[in-house]
């Protein structure tokens, strides 16, 4: 199945986007860059899984993009608390993240 067939990877990807546009006045490039990397590992390992042949190999790659979201919630947190990312905006990323994280793992138990 290709990616970009699945919601949880058109989710994720959109989440990066997001993340990526609200963030590109940032002078603070270590945390920008921080956050647009664990924000676009998402997608990117959704996808790089899905073109895996093994199971076991899907389920990895997936498992390393819900670990990637925890990441970006983190990071998400933290810029909330200092100021570069407004709290509205934080917690609709937040929410998505954790959304997307459980439609992850619905993925990886069917799979399984």
């Amino acid at each position: 199945m290709r990616c970009e067939n699945l919601d949880v990877w058109k989710r994720a990807a959109a989440l990066s986007a997001d993340i990526y546009l609200h963030l590109a006045d940032l002078k603070d490039f270590g945390f920008k860059d921080q956050l647009t990397r664990s924000g676009l590992s998402v997608p990117s390992n959704i996808a790089e899984g899905m073109e895996r042949v093994p199971n076991q190999e899907k389920v990895r790659f997936l498992d390393i993009a819900r670990a990637s979201l925890a990441e970006a919630r983190t990071q998400i947190c933290i810029g909330m608390k200092i100021g570069y990312v407004a709290k509205e905006r934080g917690k609709k990323w937040i929410e998505e993240a954790e959304s997307i994280a459980k439609m992850i793992s619905g993925l990886m138990s069917t799979i399984q």
